[in-house]
């Protein structure tokens, strides 16, 4: 990837340098609209499962093996096409990831960087 890639909230005021924006959060952000988020695209299928959020909760002491398991989920087929296409996405200028997570470090956003990283 030679774009840049940003990690943000999705309730935080959209960017001219955030490029293409894209949600990937399984559930819709309470109390945003659609068009007060600005996507360019909503990417559910590579949010972790609701299952796994649950039991990670965002708690701190949790996220390595969260890490862990949100990779062995980003292995099924529907999760590994939605990555695919933010590869693609990532290779054609800036990416903006959003999420309506509090702590964007600790989060599922973090996993994808690093993927898209490499």
């Amino acid at each position: 990837m030679n774009a840049e890639l940003r990690l943000r909230r999705v309730y935080e005021a959209p960017a001219p340098e955030d490029g293409r924006r894209v949600l990937v959060d399984r559930l819709w952000p309470r109390g945003l609209t659609r068009d007060a988020a600005r996507l360019d695209e909503w990417l559910k299928d590579v949010a972790p499962t609701t299952a796994l959020r649950h039991w990670y909760g965002h708690r701190p002491e949790l996220f390595d093996e969260f890490r862990d398991r949100y990779l062995v989920e980003l292995a099924d087929p529907e999760p590994a096409a939605a990555l695919g296409r933010l590869r693609e996405l990532s290779g054609a200028g800036t990416l903006t990831l959003l999420t309506a997570t509090k702590d964007v470090g600790l989060s599922h956003l973090t996993v994808l960087a690093e993927l898209l990283r490499g």
